[in-house]
């Protein structure tokens, strides 16, 4: 195992996966609502793992092949992006719906949500997200591939188990948030600051 090239990925996707973009506020979401989180945690990381390998072995040539495939699958993301944004605003408007509930020993009692619609949903914040891509499978990808040959597994390793890492903390961790969620003024922010940043993103990523 090359450590050099190990910590390389690892300290780049810890740089790149700390914003708090779509995917992001989608799993801090769920995780404060306790909500299938196992699987959009799974989802989530088996998905970086997916595009960092791709990336560092050299599937980032298929961008510069492709021009007008990638800029579609751009827009397609963008679309949805505003999607998101607009819907997380309204839900800032009339968040009554997303307060969580204390039962009698003040714990708190999530809403109950299919498990398929939140994995349709937890694969749409993945694959049709423009920055998973432009993180995982461009800049990361491009990164390790000017690693030595040898070291470019080792780079992509250090890589994954960043973001595993990361989905792990962020989706658990979310959990002591919770109780501070029984009232709507929590949700009314939250999600006011999601539905900003997201079209705010999408603005900006328009060409």
């Amino acid at each position: 195992m090359n450590w050099l090239s190990f910590s390389h990925g690892a300290a780049l996707c810890a740089s790149l996966i700390v914003t708090i973009g779509a995917q992001n506020a989608f799993v801090l979401r769920q995780g404060i609502m306790r909500s299938h989180v196992g699987k959009i945690v799974a989802l989530c990381a088996l998905s970086d793992f997916i595009l960092i390998g791709a990336g560092v072995g050299g599937a980032s040539v298929l961008v510069e092949r492709y021009p007008v495939f990638v800029h579609a699958m751009l827009y397609v993301g963008l679309a949805y992006l505003a999607w998101f944004g607009i819907n997380a605003l309204r839900r800032a408007l009339r968040p009554g719906h997303a307060v969580l509930d204390a039962n009698a020993n003040g714990t708190v009692t999530p809403p109950v949500q299919r498990a398929m619609p939140i994995i349709l949903m937890t694969l749409a914040f993945t694959w049709l997200n423009p920055h998973v891509y432009l993180d995982t499978f461009l800049l990361i990808g491009t990164a390790g591939a000017r690693e030595p040959e040898g070291a470019r597994v080792a780079f992509a390793l250090g890589a994954m188990a960043v973001s595993g890492i990361w989905f792990l903390g962020l989706g658990y961790g979310a959990r002591a948030l919770a109780p501070l969620f029984r009232r709507a003024t929590a949700w009314r922010v939250l999600d006011g600051a999601i539905g900003s940043m997201v079209l705010l993103l999408a603005v900006t990523q328009l060409r």
